[in-house]
């Protein structure tokens, strides 16, 4: 039986906690992304001695769970006195880790455009900058942006594990609502369900996305 403690505030409350899901998860795949494409570009076309350490650099960030990067950037931050706020920790340790996973989506887009192809820009006079701008990039945004949006919404969800560094976004407040309520039922599920508002439009852009790409 639902009680009448869960009122207006408390939905509020919650919508509070999804905006700073939904910024954290901006300013993480925006710095993400743009870190991501750089490594992709230097993982694809750069030199053995850049493209190597660069990799397993990035491996670590992809391998370490992500509760445990929170922690110790939190932990350092405390230890060196630099002072950055919870929100700003979140965003570096979500941006780095967009973009270690970014650069292999970038780099298999980059990879996957024929060799062929490639040759026959340069062979029209096009610069090698024309040449990723042009060809290589509008080809390789087909391939990744699926894997991107994948992504993407990973990260959103990610940014649940954020409660442990002291952020309140939307999980820590409906667990905030649970405790003071005693019901989790309820609360989670309208906590799934605003993810699945923020989610759902994502997930249609990139389809219909696909869908245009498709029938150029």
């Amino acid at each position: 039986m639902l009680h009448m403690s869960f009122g207006a505030n408390d939905i509020i409350f919650m919508l509070k906690g999804a905006g700073v899901t939904l910024a954290i998860t901006f300013w993480s795949v925006a710095f993400g992304t743009l870190l991501g494409l750089c490594f992709g570009v230097v993982r694809s076309e750069g030199p053995w001695h850049l493209s190597a350490p660069l990799g397993f650099f990035l491996d670590i960030f992809r391998s370490v769970p992500l509760l445990i990067q929170f922690v110790l950037f939190n932990a350092a931050n405390s230890m060196f006195a630099t002072n950055l706020p919870v929100f700003a920790i979140a965003c570096v340790v979500l941006a780095i880790y967009t973009a270690s996973y970014c650069t292999e989506i970038v780099r298999a887009g980059i990879l996957a455009v024929p060799q062929t192809t490639r040759r026959a820009a340069r062979s029209l006079g096009l610069s090698y900058f024309q040449d990723l701008t042009n060809i290589v990039f509008p080809i390789a945004l087909k391939v990744a942006l699926p894997n991107w949006i994948s992504l993407t919404l990973g990260v959103m969800k990610d940014t649940s594990l954020v409660l442990w560094i002291g952020i309140t976004e939307l999980l820590r407040a409906s667990q905030t609502i649970i405790t003071r309520t005693q019901e989790p039922l309820l609360v989670l599920a309208i906590a799934g369900a605003i993810y699945f508002a923020m989610s759902f439009p994502l997930g249609r852009l990139g389809m219909w996305l696909e869908r245009k790409w498709t029938a150029q």
